[in-house]
């Protein structure tokens, strides 16, 4: 794979599967533990920011995110390009609308050690190694929240680092930083926890005459 900028929604958002948890706790690594065992539905808006490794080409993106754990979630990015990325539990489904195309993986082989698997219920301390990230080195907004940063112990993975934010309780964004040093981060609105979701949200059958490839 060549280092060079890549802009790939899909892809990030199999890094997510997230919402909020609502009890405040004193540290970053005691919310996200708390976020990972209490908050298991979800729903609401997300602005994503993908930044090149050198930090001078970025790309803009919205959309709007469910999820139900286990391994349940509908991340459909609106501007500037339409996608939805669909996990049923079994498989995630990906579709480029433009393209009219549908990727899609086994839940298993799409998920691994990132963060993905970190937010939506996998095992934090067998999986990542978790510290909370100092207040000293924050600024900005983001020393208002409570930072921790999850490394993969599995170093062969796509992602080198992922940090959680969360204000008052409440996941607030999420940095991501792969293997390459593409950084991606996504800032949470407008969440509601412990919704009822339809079970239809996590479902997913592709449109007449689209290409529908399958990736092992």
């Amino acid at each position: 794979m060549n280092n060079r900028f890549t802009w790939k929604p899909g892809a990030l958002a199999l890094a997510l599967s997230a919402s909020l948890a609502n009890t405040a706790h004193a540290d970053g690594v005691s919310t996200l533990r708390a976020f990972v065992k209490d908050v298991n539905t979800g729903r609401g808006n997300f602005t994503q920011l993908v930044t090149s490794p050198d930090g001078k080409k970025s790309r803009k993106s919205n959309g709007s995110l469910e999820f139900q754990r286990p391994n349940r979630f509908r991340f459909n990015y609106t501007t500037p390009t339409e996608q939805l990325i669909v996990g049923d539990g079994r498989k995630v489904w990906l579709w480029d609308t433009d393209l009219n195309q549908v990727t899609v993986r086994p839940m298993s082989n799409a998920l691994g050690a990132t963060p993905a698997a970190l937010l939506s219920g996998g095992s934090l301390e067998k999986d990542f190694t978790l510290k909370d990230v100092p207040k000293q080195a924050l600024s900005g907004p983001d020393a208002s929240m409570e930072w921790v940063e999850a490394v993969p112990r599995d170093k062969d993975g796509q992602f080198r680092s992922v940090r959680v934010g969360f204000k008052a309780g409440v996941l607030a964004a999420l940095v991501i930083e792969d293997g390459f040093g593409q950084r991606s981060r996504l800032d949470f609105a407008q969440f509601e926890s412990r919704v009822t979701l339809p079970a239809t949200r996590f479902q997913f059958t592709p449109p007449a005459g689209a290409d529908v490839l399958d990736q092992p």
